[in-house]
């Protein structure tokens, strides 16, 4: 294309700008980004992007609003200096769990996001393992939805873990753990979780056959924990012979690396979308893979209008 590439990165995660960067070639963008004393971004871009392909990275990482105002107001100003092209790219895309009503009188906030980002000027989205894959259609801009699967099967691959059985937290993750089964050649179970009046888990139940297996959980983030370590129980009263998860966002909030680490589950296999909490770093069973050069993949082909299907599981 006529128009150069140029990558911009906010300050969520500033080792995956840099690993994507490294991965397509590229230098990172040049601009000042820093705050007022009352906690206001300030942004400047300090070199010249007229009509360039601009890519923003900005994973919506805890402090989440922080890291979503910050890119709302980096997109604006891209706008603002008559760039071609303005590409959002959100490893971790914030507030997808408010994806439907499911209470009365509360937000669909993932629409709210969606809508936010489209008003501040971006033209395009990529992003990597929704919630819901549906969130793709609260946008009315182009979306790359990629996964973290090639990479996570990958490494799954080579831990010689014997007889696998892919496990689904849930129901809604059916979807993305049938891919996992699929492709590695193994059967499927799915956890049913019943939540009391407090909207506690009181019960989880397997559903398909783990004895003697090795267990491995599927899921788009791990938050609090709580579902995993419960489901990494349940799945070992069921006959599992032992229970690994791959989460592609480690959000891991408070208790979440306690929990872990008072679980019998053996390792969590994560991705480097969102940094890791300084607790989880130095945590043993967490094992962090990285996604830039998915990202610089699908980076690149964006920009040369070449197919990214290539990249889909």
């Amino acid at each position: 294309m006529g128009r150069p590439l140029k990558l911009f990165g906010g300050s969520s995660n500033p080792r995956l700008n840099e690993a994507i960067a490294k991965s397509l070639g590229v230098p990172m963008g040049e601009a000042t980004l820093k705050r007022f004393a009352d906690s206001e971004v300030s942004f400047q871009i300090t070199e010249n992007v007229r009509g360039a392909d601009v890519f923003v990275v900005q994973p919506t990482s805890p402090p989440v609003n922080e890291h979503l105002v910050e890119m709302l107001v980096m997109i604006d100003a891209f706008k603002r200096a008559s760039a071609g092209r303005i590409t959002a790219v959100l490893p971790y895309y914030g507030y997808a769990r408010q994806d439907r009503k499911d209470r009365p009188r509360v937000p669909i906030t993932a629409k709210l996001v969606a809508d936010l980002l489209s008003t501040a000027g971006t033209n395009r989205v990529i992003t990597m393992d929704l919630h819901v894959g549906q969130i793709q259609g609260f946008f009315d801009i182009p979306v790359d939805h990629l996964f973290s699967a090639p990479v996570m099967l990958d490494h799954i691959s080579s831990m010689n873990l014997g007889p696998i059985v892919i496990v689904s937290p849930d129901a809604g993750g059916v979807e993305r753990a049938r891919a996992y089964a699929k492709r590695l050649k193994v059967s499927l179970a799915v956890m049913d979780k019943r939540r009391g009046g407090n909207l506690e888990i009181e019960m989880i139940h397997v559903i398909g056959d783990v004895a003697g297996k090795t267990a491995l959980i599927v899921d788009d983030m791990c938050d609090s924990a709580g579902t995993l370590v419960r489901a990494v129980d349940a799945l070992l009263e069921a006959g599992a012979s032992r229970a690994l998860a791959v989460c592609t966002h480690p959000v891991l909030s408070p208790p979440a690396i306690d929990r872990i680490l008072e679980s019998p589950i053996e390792r969590l296999i994560v991705s480097d979308t969102i940094p890791l909490r300084p607790d989880a770093v130095a945590c043993e069973k967490i094992h962090v893979l990285s996604v830039a050069g998915l990202l610089g993949q699908a980076i690149q082909s964006v920009h040369e209008e070449t197919s990214v299907s290539s990249l889909f599981v």
